[in-house]
């Protein structure tokens, strides 16, 4: 096996139970085409190419990694050289399944760049920090991020991991969640929406007032005294829409 590197934060999931609960997750059906982000030693790749998916695309970084991964032989597989935090995932299909062990250093990142790339991906299943996955789901205090992602997609929390299953054992437990994109998901620009939702975040403690004109937040139909976590995303988005049009 190749040497693990701590830089990139990898932890090797190795639990035969988890790798299968996290590949039923997927709901594979006859055609599909799967994309693996960090395929590591390709534990959850062989269980994923007893699917009845079409192709495989398992995404790495690690040169180390890859080599090891193209030692499997599945003509529905490939392994592409390439950072999951900035990889264009619609060059791929348009309609991709994404699955992985997410490195806790760049998890969010990834995150984000799945949703940028949501017009190909329907679905997702994702193992973060379980404070991430927690708090990306609704469990735990909420950031721009979870806000952003749960815009366009419902989120589910399926399990957490304990660090046993992996390794190296990391310090924290890991948890799994799924996504699935909204079917009408709204049309935004996701920059503008982007840079809305940090300024909102961004001291969160600060009341609304002291971070957009009070006539938007008011004909948002909400209290200029509120603080930006007793929100929901529905009336965050729809503080968004509102704060657009006047601008």
């Amino acid at each position: 096996m190749p040497e693990l590197k701590k830089s990139l934060g990898q932890h090797l999931l190795v639990s035969e139970g988890v790798l299968r609960t996290l590949a039923d997750s997927l709901n594979c059906e006859e055609g599909d085409r799967v994309v693996e982000i960090g395929g590591g030693t390709g534990n959850l790749t062989r269980v994923l190419l007893e699917k009845p998916l079409s192709r495989l695309f398992v995404l790495e970084v690690d040169s180390d990694m890859v080599r090891e991964l193209e030692r499997i032989e599945d003509p529905r597989l490939s392994v592409v050289t390439a950072d999951a935090t900035t990889f264009p995932f619609c060059s791929l299909g348009e309609k991709l399944r994404v699955i992985g062990n997410l490195p806790y250093n760049v998890g969010s990142l990834i995150v984000e760049n799945l949703v940028l790339n949501r017009r190909c991906i329907p679905l997702g299943v994702l193992m973060l920090q379980k404070e991430v996955a927690l708090r990306l789901t609704g469990k735990g205090e909420r950031g721009w991020l979870s806000v952003f992602l749960n815009t366009f997609y419902t989120t589910e929390y399926l399990m957490s991991v304990p660090p046993r299953f992996f390794v190296p054992r990391p310090k924290v437990d890991s948890g799994v969640i799924r996504i699935v994109r909204k079917e009408k998901p709204p049309q935004l620009d996701d920059r503008r929406f982007k840079e809305f939702l940090l300024r909102l975040f961004s001291m969160k403690r600060k009341m609304l007032k002291k971070k957009l004109p009070e006539e938007v937040i008011r004909e948002a139909g909400l209290d200029p005294t509120l603080r930006v976590e007793q929100i929901p995303p529905e009336d965050i988005l729809r503080l968004y829409n509102v704060y657009e049009e006047k601008r």
